[in-house]
């Protein structure tokens, strides 16, 4: 038998030439990983590992995901350079807190930038000018309260929170995208500046811009500002169209965010 791999010749491909995430999903999430790969541009590519999350859905037992977070961050292609690292719960980011999501991801991933949906939220505020807004969540009244004081904390007047009532993690991913518009429609405060459509497991990315038509005025939801602020951190330049003017209008990535990894 001969042997030719000596004389075997190739290069090494740079995949993600634009930019590698890596998502932290909660282990009943069916939504995430259909999204970004919908929102990112075919440059960007999206790794994800799960984390352990508890139901029923209450602050006590998303609080209960914070000691897995930097172990599941390790998990993400060990050994290879992400640009960013997406923590993808909103509510369980308000029950632990950016900060602390931040400071468990550096653990195992220090040279990556770091976002979750609650600090990508308050970047897409502040992009809009919006200090009035309205909430859609998939979530019960007790979490909604906590969801609604978070904002106040943040300088943010809630002028209306409205809820499917769900405490069960993995149903919320089958409330239908025209059930979401629906009640975005029905709940948004004529006063608001912006409505926001809260959690991961919603599928309401598809129905951003047919919501922003109607109500004219910005919607955002927790998938789409994922995808716009870690792209905002990678400083992706190229509008992307079809998911509301948040990524149509507001990608104007700054000097000071991370740089890409020259890493293959």
């Amino acid at each position: 038998m001969k042997s030719a791999t000596a004389t075997l010749q190739f290069e090494l491909e740079k995949l993600a030439p634009a930019g590698r995430v890596g998502v932290i999903a909660l282990a009943t999430d069916f939504n995430i990983e259909r999204d970004l790969n919908a929102l990112y541009p075919n440059d960007v590519q999206s790794f994800t590992s799960r984390l352990r999350n508890y139901n029923p859905l209450t602050i006590e037992n998303l609080r209960k995901m914070e000691p897995g977070i930097a172990a599941c961050a390790d998990t993400i292609l060990p050994g290879t350079e992400l640009d960013v690292v997406i923590y993808a719960c909103t509510s369980g980011t308000v029950a632990i807190g950016s900060e602390r999501i931040t400071q468990l991801i550096h653990q195992s991933r220090p040279n990556a930038a770091v976002t979750n949906p609650v600090t990508a939220a308050l970047a897409a505020f502040d992009s809009f000018k919006a200090k009035r807004i309205s909430v859609l969540t998939p979530y019960t009244e007790a979490v909604n309260k906590g969801v609604a004081a978070f904002f106040e904390s943040q300088g943010i007047e809630v002028l209306s929170i409205a809820g499917f009532g769900f405490e069960d993690d993995t149903a919320m991913t089958f409330i239908s995208p025209m059930d979401i518009k629906h009640a975005a429609l029905q709940v948004c405060d004529p006063d608001a500046d912006l409505l926001f459509i809260s959690c991961t497991a919603l599928r309401a990315a598809s129905v951003v811009e047919s919501i922003e038509a109607q109500l004219d005025k910005p919607v955002v939801s927790s998938n789409q500002v994922l995808a716009w602020h870690s792209l905002q951190l990678m400083n992706y330049p190229i509008p992307i169209k079809g998911f509301g003017a948040l990524l149509a209008h507001h990608l104007q990535p700054s000097s000071d965010n991370c740089q890409r990894s020259q890493s293959l």
